[in-house]
């Protein structure tokens, strides 16, 4: 049988100059439309975190949300949302970050995370860390722990590792070289 990686990414469709010319866009829909490919991935992240005692998982808008409240729901522990921002309907913190041209807001509910919570933060795609360590500072202000970060792909050619601060144990089901 086919290692889990290599499940992923037989699934994952590849967009060349997708939204811009030069990029290559990694579709995961195919990947979540697989339930045996979806059940198997959230079973493989569970195990990472089974003796972690972990209260929340926390899912980056918006492919993040797709894993993460799976994830959530078999580690039996809270979902809290990372928004853009102006989608949250109550009051917010929230983090600037870099993106490849100008800057991204993330939110998150000021409410949503007790101090000492232990949280897993989850998104489809690691590229150079700026999401999710915007991500981890929200954790931090809310007086959570970040212990783990998870991601279906890691972009390893832009060598993402090296910028994170913060984000636990940094776990890729699939990494591009």
């Amino acid at each position: 049988m086919k290692q889990l990686s290599e499940r992923i990414a037989d699934r994952i469709v590849s967009i060349p100059d997708y939204p811009t010319k030069g990029v290559i866009f990694r579709d995961i829909m195919p990947v979540s439309s697989d339930a045996e490919l979806f059940r198997d991935i959230i079973h493989a992240l569970a195990q990472l975190h089974r003796e972690q005692r972990i209260d929340a998982v926390v899912g980056i808008e918006s492919r993040g949300f797709i894993f993460g409240g799976a994830l959530a729901h078999a580690l039996g522990c809270g979902f809290v949302p990372v928004r853009k921002a102006g989608k949250l309907p109550r009051e917010t913190i929230y983090e600037k970050y870099q993106l490849e041209y100008g800057e991204g807001i993330i939110e998150m509910q000021k409410d949503a995370l007790n101090a000492g919570a232990r949280v897993v933060l989850m998104d489809y795609l690691l590229a150079t860390g700026g999401t999710v360590n915007a991500a981890a500072r929200l954790v931090a202000r809310l007086g959570a722990e970040t212990v783990a970060s998870d991601f279906l792909v890691e972009l390893g050619f832009l060598h993402p590792r090296g910028n994170l601060i913060s984000c636990g144990t940094v776990t890729s089901l699939l990494t591009y070289q």
